[in-house]
Formats: C-alpha cells, structure tokens, sequence
C-alpha cells in the first residue's frame, strides 16, 4: 500500500532504486563483501529480484494492490514448478493440480472482456515468476555466503539495475519530499530488514518451508488494500480470488519439500 500511493510521485523505476539503494547502504555498513563469489552468486539473485520488483512496481501504477498482493502470491505455486524444471524432473501431480486451480483464479480476477489480460496484471504474473526465480536461486548460493554480504550485494545489483533503468526511461528523476518516508520505509525496514531475515531463514529451513511462511501474504495484502484503500473485488474477482488461493493451498499443503534435495545434492556434487 506504500508503494501503490509512492508510485503516484516517482516513476517506479527510480522508486525500486532508490529504495533498493538505502538498503544495501545499510547492509555493506554492517558488512562490506569482499569475496568475487559472493558477488558472481549475488548478481545473479540480484537480476532476478531486479526483475521481479521491476515488474511489481510497474505493474501497480495501472492494477489496484489487491490484484497486485494475490498475482504476486502466485510465486509460492511457481517456486516448485521451476524447481521440478531445475531437476529434469516432472512436478508432482499437487503442484500441476494447485497451479491449474491458481491460473483458472487468474483468469477470473483479472482477465475482462475479449479474454485479454490487463498489462499492469501481466507485469505481476512476470514479478510472481521472477520472484519464484529467486528463491530457487536463493537456495542454491545462500547457504555459501555470508547472510549480510550476500543480501548486501542483491539490494546493491537491484538498486543499480532499476536506476539505470530510470535514467534511460524515466530521466533520472530525485525523490521529492512526499515520498521520503515511504523511501525510507520499504528500503531500510523491508528491504534492509525482511530480505536479510528471508536469505538469513533459508540457509536454515530452505526455500519450501520459506514459501510456506510467506504464503498467506496475498490475503493480508488484499485485506489491508479493502481497509486502508477502499478497495472492493466484484463476485468474479472473489471467486478467482478463492481459487487462487486455494491453488496456493493445494500446493503448500501437498507437495513436498524438494529443493531441500537439490541443495544438498548439488553441494556434494561441488565438493568433488
């Protein structure tokens, strides 16, 4: 809801970059990397959460955050389905169930008339797969790195990529005064804060149980839209809302915890 009011006055490139950029100050105060591999490991984390709060923020400035909180969701029904690509192996029949469900409650929340999917609701479904991305990608290198320097080094590579997005698409624009505080808010207490305890959580219960923990985020980010910003899903928009969630459900609930496999095997694997 911050974002959604922030993006009103800066574009979203310059938002995501700014922000993106106070919390990697903040992080390299603590710890600076110094290692090349926490770097090389980090830009590639980096690129895809780039991509994913590109996607989002650019997506908000044309769909209401309702659509945006239960789209962005749909990364806990991703994360499995590219985790079971990564493998060469073929998702379990949970996943494909709970996937089928969330896409048919996609369909119902944003797809109007002529089937054609809103461009601000298809930048969130691109943000859902990035993010998707990056806990897979998070739950290979994590476990290698220092939690500070690692998240440091993602903050700093999305910063830069978003700002120089902003110069080549927006003109480089300067925070004003307004969005100061929201600034402040998503790039030392979010950024900063919850990505350091997100990378941090996942060297430890792996990305799995991490989505399951993040999985009811689409309702609170619906609830607090309907409270604080007047938001109101019609009768279609409530059912693909439920099926969406459901699918989240179906998945969170039945399948099972692969990727704690493929880290483990593919740091053996690196050892010899």
């Amino acid at each position: 809801m911050v974002i959604k009011g922030a993006i009103a006055t800066l574009p979203p490139f310059a938002f995501v970059g700014w922000r993106f950029l106070l919390g990697a100050v903040l992080l390299f105060v603590i710890a600076f990397p110094r290692d090349r591999t926490v770097w090389r490991d980090g830009v590639i984390a980096g690129a895809f959460l780039f991509i994913g709060y590109a996607a989002q923020t650019s997506g908000l400035a044309s769909t209401t955050a309702s659509n945006s909180g239960l789209i962005t969701g749909l990364y806990v029904v991703f994360t499995p389905l590219l985790a079971a690509a990564l493998r060469r192996t073929s998702p379990p029949v949970a996943t494909v169930a709970g996937a089928t469900l969330s896409i048919v409650g996609l369909a119902l929340l944003t797809v109007g008339d002529g089937f054609r999917l809103h461009p601000g609701d298809a930048l969130t479904v691109v943000c859902a797969i990035a993010f998707a991305a990056h806990i897979v990608t998070l739950s290979r290198y994590a476990h290698r790195h220092g939690v500070v320097e690692f998240t440091g080094v993602q903050l700093f590579v999305t910063a830069i990529a978003a700002l120089i997005a902003s110069v080549l698409v927006e003109g480089f624009p300067v925070p004003s005064r307004e969005v100061i505080g929201a600034l402040l808010v998503t790039g030392l207490v979010i950024s900063g804060g919850a990505f350091l305890l997100q990378v941090g959580a996942q060297t430890v219960i792996g990305p799995s149980r991490t989505a399951i923990v993040l999985g009811l985020e689409p309702v609170f980010a619906a609830a607090t839209a309907a409270v604080v910003l007047g938001e109101r899903l019609d009768g279609r928009g409530w059912l693909g809302a439920a099926a969406i969630m459901a699918g989240i459900y179906v998945v969170l609930t039945f399948t099972p915890p692969e990727l704690e496999d493929l880290t483990s095997a593919e740091a053996i694997s690196e050892a010899h």
